[in-house]
């Protein structure tokens, strides 16, 4: 019996299976710091005890990209350690708060899988579901990963792409039960708008950039305990297409996330994603910039404290799109494909006061 784990490749998964991942986690005040730390997000409501616990909340919780990243992290084992790359997500919920001290666990079901014509690699797409120690859901998502073939020579005939939900629907939408922002205190943020401020079609450039460097990146990973090769053995990593370490990108999330504080103050919270894509690949030195698009306001049902602002977030490498305008996509051999400069493209819903 091996007693060391290789990770599963594209043939090892079945349709339906059920994964149970390694390694509960609890989550401690320290692990919040140092995510703020690798991150500069400044969203009060998870620096501030006193702030949280005004609107309602236990205490501050945890910052969702955190909880989510931990969430993640435990599925890495069975799902993408031997990852090309992670793909895309599709219908993230943020379904409850997570706190300092609360205990998280993931398991995850294959949806589908589809071998690519390359022979070398193949898809597979996952649910998971993260719950905390009371087993109450507090995320669940589907994602899908590009994933390294055992056998190169032997085709697997796989092609059971299943159909991923286009969009989480505004009545699906709720805010955290118990807390009220009917007073919510702007000072707190240092910018006074809030949700009636905001206008669909409005386009918000956040200005400032972030140059990662390999230590960041690497230690943000571990603390995740995100263990893909490609984020972390440069060896491996040299017969790779990029014949580099690649970030993970979901600490790229992170990062326009917290750069988009400048003009998005007050949005408190995720409630969902509908949809993401890492379009391409960014690197230790690289410096990444981002925007935000209103794409749809929306109420939320019984609530008229706050509002749900429905975001396309778009982060660039190397190019500030305050200063020149860049084409999400543009057409390469009769496809329409990103731009280069594109590092992601995330649809998704945050929480925000109302006046």
């Amino acid at each position: 019996m091996s007693k060391t784990n290789p990770g599963h490749y594209f043939e090892d998964f079945e349709v339906g299976a059920e994964l149970l991942h390694a390694v509960p986690r609890t989550i401690s005040e320290g692990d919040q710091a140092l995510y703020i730390g690798l991150t500069g997000d400044r969203n009060p409501l998870h620096s501030s005890a006193e702030l949280a616990r005004s609107l309602g909340y236990a205490r501050e919780p945890i910052h969702d990209m955190l909880a989510f990243h931990i969430v993640f992290g435990k599925t890495v084992n069975d799902v993408s350690l031997n990852a090309v790359a992670n793909l895309g997500y599709s219908a993230v919920r943020f379904v409850r708060p997570v706190y300092p001290g609360d205990t998280l666990r993931s398991r995850s079901t294959v949806l589908g899988k589809k071998e690519n014509r390359s022979g070398k690699n193949g898809i597979v797409w996952v649910h998971t579901v993260g719950t905390n120690q009371r087993e109450e859901i507090v995320i669940e998502y589907r994602r899908w990963v590009m994933v390294h073939k055992r056998d190169h020579g032997t085709p697997t005939g796989a092609d059971d792409r299943p159909e991923m939900p286009p969009e989480v629907l505004a009545d699906a939408l709720r805010a955290p039960e118990g807390v009220s922002y009917g007073e919510y205190p702007t000072w707190v943020t240092g910018n006074p708008a809030l949700w009636e401020d905001y206008a669909v079609g409005e386009t918000i450039h956040h200005i400032d950039g972030m140059t990662v460097e390999e230590s960041e990146h690497a230690t943000a990973t571990r603390l995740y305990q995100n263990t893909a090769k490609v984020h972390f053995d440069a060896c491996y990593t040299k017969g790779t297409r990029f014949g580099r370490r690649l970030m993970y990108g979901g600490h790229v999330i992170s990062l326009a996330r917290a750069l988009s504080f400048n003009g998005l103050e007050n949005a408190l919270s995720i409630l969902a994603w509908n949809a993401g894509s890492h379009a391409n690949p960014m690197f230790a030195g690289d410096t990444l910039y981002a925007s935000s698009e209103i794409l749809e306001k929306a109420p939320l049902r019984g609530r008229d404290d706050c509002g749900a602002l429905r975001v396309r977030l778009v982060a660039t490498k190397d190019q500030n799109p305050a200063d020149v305008e860049i084409p999400l996509k543009i057409e390469r051999d009769g496809k329409s494909v990103y731009h280069s400069a594109i590092l992601l493209d995330l649809d998704y819903w945050l929480l925000m006061p109302r006046r």
